[in-house]
């Protein structure tokens, strides 16, 4: 149970003298609870296991990213590889073409010599087998012109390609050393998180585990995943209304932010108890029945009649009485 209960008159011997009334206000003692200290030992192997859940997801994404860069590197080679055949294709076709329209020409400077030398029948003749040649010629080319543009505009595709190619590896080396990049100033920043949380006694003199005095720190404590976190802003109301946090009933009865201390009245397994002129930070301590660590309200901010923190739930919900079996 969260509250001793005072003993009833009933429980009074009868030849006993009936004792004093106890003052309404009066609790005894909180019984003491059987918890794991939680000192930063045990926080060592749980932070190493988010690093390495952390650092494998990023050996998962390096290895995506390098086989992408291996693609495209192949990709890059065999751009290269097909530029070059078909430079030296269209430089033997260039070469052959032109050795054959040499020849062709020379033929039709031959023909048209001859052609001025003669007459009548023998002279039309040459210079018909000469306009032919010439036509040929021409044809020839005309042509390897074609080829050759298309040759021209084909390499020219291909380097494009090759080109967007290189930028793409470029691309993907910068995302590369990004990814690295982040992974190491992300556990940076959560070991440097870690190492800044503090552990504490709690008002029941229970030993804390690690408390978050900002937002970044509860992340960083979610992170551990040790307990269960419920954030919470209470205020003041008029009906005195509690207001519901986790598995407790939470009443804030004073706020004075100028001496960061607060009043609160909580309820819980039926039991209801005022936590009076708690501070900022301080982890404020509640026994259930059905745990054996205790719960713990930590208040980060005090404003005018409103208090913002958390409550730290154990995750495994066990009794006291199964714990002890």
């Amino acid at each position: 149970m969260l509250f001793p209960q005072e003993k009833r008159p009933s429980e009074t011997p009868a030849s006993a003298p009936a004792p004093a009334p106890a003052p309404a206000a009066a609790y005894a003692p909180p019984p003491q609870p059987i918890v794991v200290n939680q000192g930063s030992g045990a926080k060592i192997p749980i932070l190493f296991g988010a690093v390495l859940a952390l650092v494998a997801a990023s050996v998962y994404l390096f290895y995506q990213v390098n086989q992408l860069q291996t693609q495209l590197t192949e990709t890059k080679e065999s751009f290269s590889a097909k530029i070059s055949e078909m430079a030296e294709t269209s430089t033997v076709s260039t070469q052959t073409s032109r050795r054959g329209m040499d020849s062709l020409k020379k033929d039709v400077d031959k023909f048209r010599a001859q052609a001025a030398q003669l007459s009548g029948d023998a002279k039309r003749e040459a210079t018909e087998h000469a306009d032919a040649l010439a036509a040929k010629l021409q044809k020839m080319q005309e042509e390897q012109g074609k080829q050759v543009a298309a040759v021209t505009t084909e390499v020219s595709q291909v380097k494009t390609e090759a080109n967007a190619a290189n930028t793409k590896i470029g691309e993907v080396s910068t995302e590369v050393g990004t990814v690295k990049n982040d992974v190491a100033r992300t556990k940076s920043d959560l070991e440097k998180t870690i190492s800044d949380l503090k552990s504490t006694r709690g008002d029941l003199g229970v030993q804390s585990g690690l408390i978050a005095t900002n937002g970044k720190e509860l992340a960083a404590l979610r992170q551990l995943g040790e307990r269960n976190y419920t954030d919470f802003k209470i205020t003041i109301t008029k009906k005195k209304t509690p207001q519901k946090v986790g598995d407790l009933q939470v009443l804030l009865k004073s706020a004075d932010p100028k001496h960061q201390r607060y009043t609160i009245q909580v309820t819980a397994d039926d039991k209801t108890v005022e936590k009076k002129d708690k501070t900022v930070n301080e982890p404020v301590q509640f026994l259930l029945s059905r745990a054996v660590q205790p719960y713990e309200l930590v208040v980060n901010d005090i404003k005018k009649d409103m208090i913002i923190g958390y409550i730290a739930s154990p995750k495994v919900q066990q009794t006291r009485a199964q714990a002890s079996q």
